[in-house]
């Protein structure tokens, strides 16, 4: 590992931790922070923009979002992506969902951002997907693919 990146990855590792506990309190304002103004979340089929976050997130189910540690790879001094696991455990009946997110990352005026998100879901059945299209109740995205 290149020494030199060690405040870089520090700092990629908070905005994990605070997306966590952002989603897992249900504060969208600060998951909203952790993304670059023009970042995007990618789930369900569809893309949503950072404006679309309080809208979304009503929609899901609230509960515990346990993120892994970050694997990063720097393309430049300003551009990484990464891999990051995630336990979602639902709060009104603890059921869970497995996955990851593949990210990119860019460095700001205020610091490393999350530009973007997808998220990528393990099935029990062993498929893995971006979620479930069809949901009634989930808002559709603000730009599509």
């Amino acid at each position: 590992m290149d020494e030199s990146r060690i405040p870089d990855i520090i700092e990629i590792q908070q905005l994990a931790a605070r997306y966590a506990v952002g989603m897992t309190r249900h504060d969208i304002p600060s998951v909203q922070a952790v993304f670059t103004l023009d970042g995007t979340y990618s789930a369900f089929g569809e893309i949503y923009t950072i404006d679309d976050f309080p809208i979304l997130a009503e929609a899901a189910p609230r509960g515990m979002y346990n993120c892994g540690t970050p694997a990063i790879t720097f393309e430049s001094d300003t551009e990484a992506s990464g891999m990051v696991t995630l336990c979602f455990i639902q709060q009104d009946n603890h059921d869970m969902r497995l996955g990851w997110y593949t990210d990119t990352y860019r460095r700001t005026d205020e610091g490393w951002r999350l530009a973007t998100r997808k998220m990528t879901f393990l099935r029990r059945n062993g498929s893995q997907d971006s979620g479930r299209a069809h949901d009634p109740l989930r808002p559709p995205g603000s730009l599509t693919h």
